[in-house]
């Protein structure tokens, strides 16, 4: 089990510049190293409209540009709701940027009632998010909103 709250912590003394782009990189980074079985975490931006550009992550290169109509990011910017797919080969628009991913976590980042992104958060093992991890990770989400400059 995950311990979020002590995560919580840490993200928050990690996050110490009001800087979006350095708080996105720290972010990414923290959670690929503090959650098990993961093969890419990151951030996707709305900088055009409808439409999410890749941002800082960690893991291999990846698709971009990704149209709010296509995929599971696409699916969490369009809905403002968080996707957590046990098995993306069973989503029919998957987007497919490694073939290694078998499951994914997509918490949308909304700021003034406007989709700034999406941080989407991907795993080799299938089913490895489960309805505690999304609690857990939409509460680090609030605390990178909360630690930077999103405006």
């Amino acid at each position: 089990m995950t311990d979020y709250d002590s995560l919580e912590r840490q993200l928050t003394a990690l996050l110490d510049t009001r800087d979006w782009l350095t708080n996105a990189a720290q972010t990414s980074a923290f959670l690929m190293q503090q959650l098990a079985d993961l093969n890419w975490v990151g951030f996707y931006l709305q900088r055009q409209p409808e439409t999410l550009i890749l941002g800082p992550f960690q893991g291999q290169p990846a698709c971009n540009p990704i149209p709010f109509s296509r995929g599971v990011c696409g699916a969490a910017a369009r809905s403002r709701q968080t996707q957590r797919i046990d098995d993306v080969h069973a989503v029919p628009d998957h987007i497919a940027c490694d073939a290694a991913s078998r499951s994914e976590l997509v918490v949308p980042i909304v700021v003034d009632d406007n989709v700034w992104g999406v941080l989407d958060i991907d795993s080799p093992v299938p089913s490895r998010f489960s309805a505690e991890d999304q609690v857990g990770i939409e509460r680090l989400c609030r605390v990178f909103i909360a630690a930077s400059d999103l405006g």
